[in-house]
């Protein structure tokens, strides 16, 4: 349940709370798919950290949304508003080759599910194609468990993507990937994760988690050839 609100600085932000029922991991994984999108020359709206006052929405009526400002004080994360945007249909909105192979790729290596048909997660702003919410890339971060195992993953869904069908270009957008992101730009990304959003049952300190992340990205990215094979094999119900 997002909130579109007016900061400090008196731009509007779509505003993701961190008491939403995914938590802070959600904001981490927005986090990170959008700098990483960045990173590969794709457009994303500028990300923030917004700091909840407790004043904020206490005459609000609503008891549950009650709940979940309450649940939300603090450092939360805020996506500039592209005021004017459309939602992205494939079958109305053009895109080039390389594009989309690069946006599939994007979404293979973060593990994202959620840019299907139903739910491209794209729009359209000044006739160009901007990217948004990551938040359901990353999935393993839900549970920790065999997430070494994940990191060669094929992952199977990206058949569903609502790219796929123009993604003709998917190993020259791996090779471009992988001049781009560089470990010293990983460990740049990782490091932008609050410590306040890195917390866990277990014991593990923001410093562990961080290596984690630092750890899984970088060993995706080495294996890259296991998830565009499958975006590749993926393809061939479109030909």
């Amino acid at each position: 349940m997002p909130a579109l609100a007016e900061a400090d600085d008196e731009f509007k932000y779509v505003l993701k709370f961190r008491g939403a029922g995914h938590g802070t991991r959600a904001l981490i994984a927005d986090l990170i798919g959008a700098e990483i999108a960045r990173l590969l020359g794709l457009k994303v709206p500028e990300i923030v950290f917004l700091m909840l006052d407790e004043a904020f929405g206490r005459t609000e009526g609503d008891e549950e949304i009650q709940d979940l400002l309450q649940g939300s004080r603090g450092r939360n994360l805020g996506v500039h508003y592209l005021s004017g945007a459309v939602t992205f249909d494939p079958v109305v909105n053009p895109v080039d080759a390389e594009t989309a192979s690069c946006i599939v790729w994007l979404d293979a290596f973060i593990m994202n599910i959620d840019r299907t048909v139903k739910n491209t997660n794209i729009l359209i702003w000044h006739k160009e194609l901007w990217l948004i919410d990551h938040g359901s890339s990353l999935y393993f971060h839900y549970t920790w468990e065999d997430w070494k195992q994940k990191i060669a993953s094929p992952f199977v869904n990206i058949r569903d993507h609502v790219l796929l069908p123009y993604a003709d270009r998917l190993e020259e957008a791996d090779r471009l990937a992988r001049t781009l992101i560089t470990p010293d730009k990983i460990e740049e990304i990782v490091q932008l994760i609050p410590d306040d959003w890195l917390h866990t049952e277990e014991t593990q300190t923001p410093g562990e988690m961080r290596a984690v992340y630092r750890e899984f990205l970088t060993g995706r990215l080495t294996a890259s050839a296991s998830f565009i094979k499958e975006a590749i094999h993926a393809r061939k119900q479109f030909i």
